[in-house]
């Protein structure tokens, strides 16, 4: 988990993928397939480099690995990114591409199952499932129930570390307020909360702003506003060592993967106080979303399973003990389940 100390040979397989017709370069990362098939979605981006690729790759899918174990789904840890050289594509040119990495999917006969991320689209994976790949988030959108996830651990953390009961008067800050972060934003409202919302989109941060009551600020001010939760919803690695003596908040709870840039910024963060609530536990609503569709469950039991995200929180609070880190006390868990114990 430790980005600092990044080291290439942890995961169970890293896969290249190439098609020159296409323009495919992918990196399919499989972490730890100790509980099941790897389970992951399709992220699209430049990168710097190729090691770079690799290397975001594998960071997620270990950060998958733990979701899963944390929310005791029948999963492995998987991820895979594809690498954008940043210039649009036409559909039929955008459907070549997720062909040829739909057959790279398709030979990993059940290893990886794909959805949606970063820049890829339920039609995507459409394209992918055709190609005959298991595929997860082809048919349904699972954001609102990510929003819904982050909530209860937003509303859960609130309680166990700040010492009040529910959201009413809290001053919440989302980073990106699009399918995920726009959803956090009505059900903080729903619960009483003041919303500050900043999106790289202004006009869309303000309307959300306009729907919930609250009010929007620059994207380059929402990380270092005052407030008593930060919740990043958008782009990865925003907390920073450099970032964390500007804080101005108690706790930081989000839907964005990958939030913290390395291990060693959650211990800067016990330093002045903050509690990190990881990301891994907060944003698993979606893929209990998918697990929850593969089995045919109800309405109400998917609610159940994803608000249960909060009790989780509550737990990982008294395991922590005051002013511990939320995050080593859910990787020991995460390691107890993955070395079969309770």
């Amino acid at each position: 988990m430790d980005a600092t100390h990044f080291d290439p040979f942890t995961s169970e397989q890293v896969i290249t993928v190439s098609d020159e017709a296409s323009g495919l370069k992918a990196v399919i990362a499989l972490d730890d397939l100790t509980l099941g098939p790897g389970f992951g979605g399709v992220r699209m981006r430049e990168y710097a480099t190729p090691a770079a690729a690799v290397e975001e790759a594998q960071r997620l899918a270990r950060a998958m690995t733990f979701k899963h174990a944390l929310a005791e789904l029948p999963y492995g840890g998987a991820k895979s990114v594809i690498v954008s050289d940043g210039r649009p594509r036409d559909a039929a040119a955008r459907r070549r591409l997720f062909e040829a990495f739909g057959d790279a999917v398709a030979g990993t006969h059940g290893r990886y199952i794909p959805g949606v991320d970063m820049a890829t689209t339920l039609a995507d994976m459409a394209v992918v499932r055709e190609r005959g790949a298991k595929v997860y988030c082809a048919d349904a959108n699972p954001s609102p129930w990510t929003a819904r996830g982050v909530y209860a651990a937003m509303r859960a953390a609130v309680q166990g570390v700040l010492g009040r009961p529910d959201l009413s008067g809290v001053r919440v800050a989302v980073q990106g307020v699009g399918s995920v972060g726009g959803e956090l934003a009505r059900l903080v409202a729903r619960d009483g909360g003041e919303v500050i919302a900043a999106d790289v989109d202004r006009a869309r941060a303000e309307e959300v702003a306009a729907q919930v009551g609250g009010r929007a600020v620059d994207v380059e001010e929402i990380v270092t506003t005052e407030c008593d939760v930060f919740a990043p919803s958008a782009v990865a690695r925003v907390v920073t060592a450099d970032v964390v003596p500007h804080l101005n908040c108690r706790l930081i709870a989000g839907a964005a993967n990958d939030t913290l840039d390395s291990d060693d910024v959650d211990a800067a963060l016990l330093t002045r106080g903050i509690t990190f609530v990881p990301d891994f536990v907060a944003n698993a609503g979606g893929v209990i979303h998918e697990h929850a569709r593969a089995l045919g469950w109800s309405d109400e039991q998917l609610a159940e399973a994803v608000d249960a995200i909060g009790g989780r929180v509550l737990e990982l609070v008294e395991e922590a003990g005051p002013g511990g880190s939320l995050v080593d006390a859910a990787l020991a868990r995460g390691r107890r389940r993955l070395a079969g114990e309770r």
